[in-house]
């Protein structure tokens, strides 16, 4: 796992419980995306509505809970964004 996906994950936990929700991906990446790809902690490809935020966090539900880990996040943005 990349150190960039550990970060981005932090970035996109808004409630800092170590999981992701769906919702928690969508508003962070509305909300904070511009400023993460600025700082490139973020592909600028990588914004995108919240129909793009859906889909990667489909992508990234292996286990189809609705809740992303750290290990599944970092292994679909690893992949996605050339990271590792």
């Amino acid at each position: 796992m990349s150190d960039k996906a550990r970060k981005l994950f932090e970035a996109l936990d808004l409630d800092e419980n170590g999981t992701l929700t769906r919702a928690e991906v969508i508003i962070a990446l509305r909300s904070k995306g511009p400023s993460l790809a600025a700082s490139g902690d973020l592909p600028l490809w990588a914004l995108g509505d919240e129909d793009a935020s859906s889909a990667l966090f489909d992508a990234a539900d292996q286990n189809g809970d609705e809740m992303l880990t750290l290990d599944e996040f970092a292994a679909v943005v690893d992949r996605r964004f050339g990271w590792k």
